[in-house]
């Protein structure tokens, strides 16, 4: 791999002493800086230059396009020394950038870490023992010498942990000459894996699923969509297709949606090809990230497991990339660049000649529509693994059999768990709905306490006794007295949320022992030790957020109750159904995995809804077929596009006026173009953060340059001033 990046290195070396570069910070095009007597760059070299007063960190794009006077450039301050970016990896930034309508800088940031990643790593210190005795032993030097008889070389925070002495009695041995120190080079971040370390035992259907994964050869480009449902053992053969692309030279990296489920997937891992792969998310420190980016960069590091920020690592030969579950919505970035790491990922397989695997129980509707046209591959995995059957859900129609007033479990589900917790089954209540309740008002004058920063609800979190936003975070404590009429104990929460269930759980099932798994119920690490306790069986009844549907095993469950399956239904979102649909097969699949019959129960006011009908029935072909058609007669993603415009100001009448600017300015595109234009429209959320937004929708035809279009409208439109902003969502995700 390093004779690969000396080539590149090699074939992409500029003679002249005039260079653009492209600086990673918002800026549209390159930069021409001097290139000083005695440096050597060439395209894709990491540099550093000046930028006004500051210096800021950018990447040789290549000779200058413009001709500029040679004494009014400047020169570039220093040349990192690490492999120069791939030009695969710079034809993405470009490709990124107009795609999205982002600045080219700012995507670039995205690749670029901080100056600590383009140096060496530093050399640790380590001591010895010499063979000389102090003139004078006490009880720690002599545990000191007891430790360090085995002539290894110890560092100094092992040996302070080993002996339990003091960092000062370690450096007085060292200049009393009984210990002796020196720098070692670190040991390599990660240990190379072995694709034949432990090779998996597959059964016929996984077998079979592989051998079409490997009609894809380890050199050339091509998707394909691993579409197995929930525990049939889709992660086993994506393993063997790494072990491939790893025995082939090249570099793989796993993509998952959730850092919560990096811990046990890491353990997978490293049972399946003896090493750790490298990780890369944003629970890492910065030294960490340095390190692991330089090591990913000099060929060091052959796989990686990471968040969708680990796409844009400076891989210098990458064969295969896996999407894991890659329907989730946690795969599109909605800041700054909105970019969808699904989508990204096909483009930068097809500039590096690499293999892509999107592999998921319930393929995205885009992902699902190219595989039946031919143009990803549909690789079927249809049986859960080890004889495990798929669980039988039943729809409770809440009109005909809802809980009593002021409860929220239905009798018919209370009956259900109470039969599960009598068999010492574990049972999972799903409410995908954070807090106590989403809306606190006063019984006496009406009044509903809302965000003063964002057009929200203020939820109730009463286990923490405070008030908050979900949107800007903005939180109160909760008061005593309303704060319109002054009227005492007159608060009441509206509605559930996932600590109002855990309370009405304690009260009718006391003997279980309960958990809450929430995103704001302790951090990351929490997170990880209450899914082993889970998967352990110390818990009874598990009470949570969509936190519980991403690719959890928990083997002793065989009960899943959702409290509102109807939810996600309930917005004038074009994707409602199809995210509805994931969500629940996605948790009710977590029932009966280890061969017990699982069941689930969907709580809905709709049980007539080709969703709900879907589910109960067990026949994911129906929604699916039913989406398509949806879909293609309005003319929506896949068979159309769409495009979002948010503008937003502190000021309503300036965001809405600019955005009627700009609908006025709306070019006319041809006929075929089938292009329509909605709004403008306050945003559903209409004020977040203190910014009123206002959105425009533009739709068209599947095979129009909507990314041009947008780009030539906001051209030629109205010119942003002020505070002003507007934002671009090309392919957009969300409609809030």
């Amino acid at each position: 791999m390093t004779q690969t990046i000396l080539r590149k290195h090699l074939m992409g070396r500029i003679s002249a002493d005039i260079v653009s570069v492209m600086v990673s910070v918002a800026v549209d095009k390159p930069y021409s800086y001097r290139v000083p007597d005695g440096m050597d760059v060439c395209r894709g070299s990491v540099v550093q230059v000046p930028l006004g007063p500051r210096k800021v960190m950018g990447v040789v794009w290549g000779e200058p396009k413009d001709q500029v006077a040679h004494n009014r450039l400047k020169d570039i301050d220093l040349a990192f020394d690490t492999p120069p970016l791939t030009d695969e990896l710079m034809a993405l930034v470009d490709w990124i950038a107009k795609y999205t309508l982002a600045q080219p800088g700012m995507v670039l940031r995205g690749v670029l870490r901080s100056p600590e990643a383009f140096g060496e790593d530093k050399p640790i210190a380590v001591f010895r023992f010499t063979g000389e005795l102090p003139d004078r032993m006490t009880s720690a030097r002599q545990r000191v010498i007891d430790v360090m008889q085995d002539g290894f070389a110890w560092q100094k925070r092992a040996l302070v942990g080993e002996t339990g002495v003091s960092p000062s009695v370690i450096e007085g041995m060292v200049k009393l000459g009984v210990l002796e120190q020196s720098f070692v080079p670190p040991p390599p971040i990660v240990q190379p894996p072995n694709p034949d370390h432990a090779p998996l035992q597959l059964n016929d259907e996984q077998k079979a699923a592989l051998e079409l994964l490997r009609e894809h050869k380890p050199d050339e480009f091509g998707v394909s969509l691993l579409d197995g449902v929930t525990g049939s053992g889709k992660t086993e053969v994506f393993f063997e297709a790494v072990a491939d692309c790893l025995r082939a030279g090249r570099q793989a990296v796993i993509l998952l949606p959730e850092i919560a489920l990096t811990h046990t997937f890491l353990k997978r891992f490293e049972d399946r090809f003896g090493a750790r792969p490298g990780e890369w998310h944003s629970d890492m420190t910065p030294v960490q990230r340095a390190r692991m980016w330089r090591s990913v960069a000099r060929g060091k590091v052959q796989a990686v497991v990471g968040a969708r920020s680990a796409l844009f690592l400076p891989y210098p030969d990458l064969g295969l990339i896996v999407i894991d579950e890659e329907h989730d919505t946690a795969f599109k970035q909605a800041d700054r660049v909105n970019y969808h790491a699904r989508d990204m990922a096909v483009v930068r397989a097809h500039l590096a000649k690499a293999r892509v695997i999107l592999s998921s129980a319930t393929p995205s509707v885009e992902s699902r529509n190219n595989a039946d046209q031919g143009r990803y591959a549909h690789v079927k995995m249809l049986g859960r693994f080890a004889d495990a059957k798929m669980p039988d859900i039943t729809a409770i129609d809440m009109k005909e059999d809802g809980p009593e007033k002021g409860e929220w479990i239905a009798p018919k589900l209370a009956r259900e768990i109470f039969s599960a917790l009598d068999k010492k089954e574990q049972v999972l209540l799903f409410l995908n709905r954070r807090g106590y309740a989403p809306l606190t008002l006063c019984r006496d004058c009406g009044y509903q306490y809302q965000c003063p920063d964002c057009s929200a609800w203020l939820v109730d979190h009463r286990f923490r006794g405070v008030l908050q936003c979900h949107h800007c975070g903005h939180e109160v404590q909760k008061p005593k007295t309303c704060k319109e009429c002054g009227a005492e104990d007159s608060l009441i929460p509206i509605g559930p949320g996932i600590e109002r269930i855990a309370e009405e759980a304690a009260r009718r099932f006391p003997e279980a022992r309960r958990v809450i798994l929430s995103s704001d119920m302790g951090g990351i690490v929490a997170a990880r030790e209450r899914f082993e306790e889970i998967a352990r069986g110390d818990y009874d009844l598990i009470i949570g957020t969509q936190l519980v549907a991403k690719g959890h095993h928990f083997p002793k469950l065989n009960l899943v109750g959702v409290l509102d399956a109807d939810l996600g239904l309930a917005h004038g979102d074009p994707r409602a159904a199809e995210k509805t649909f994931q969500i629940l097969t996605q948790v009710t699949g977590r029932a009966g995995r280890t061969g017990k019959a699982g069941r689930a129960f969907l709580q809905t006011y709709v049980p007539e809804h080709a969703v709900m009908q879907a589910m109960v029935c067990g026949d994911r072909e129906a929604f699916y077929t039913h989406e398509l058609r949806a879909r293609e007669a309005a003319g929506l993603p896949p068979f159309g596009r769409l495009a979002a415009l948010i503008i937003s100001a502190t000021e309503h009448d300036v965001a809405f006026g600019h955005a009627r600017g700009l609908a006025v300015m709306a070019p006319k595109a041809p006929d075929e173009a089938k292009l329509k234009l909605f709004g403008p429209a306050d945003a559903p959320v209409a004020m977040v953060r203190g910014r009123h937004r206002v959105r425009l929708l533009v739709q068209a035809d599947k095979q129009f340059d909507l990314s041009g279009y947008v780009r030539y409208w906001l051209n030629e439109g109205p010119k942003v001033t002020g505070n002003l902003r507007v934002q671009v969502d090309i392919d957009p995700m969300s409609f809030y």
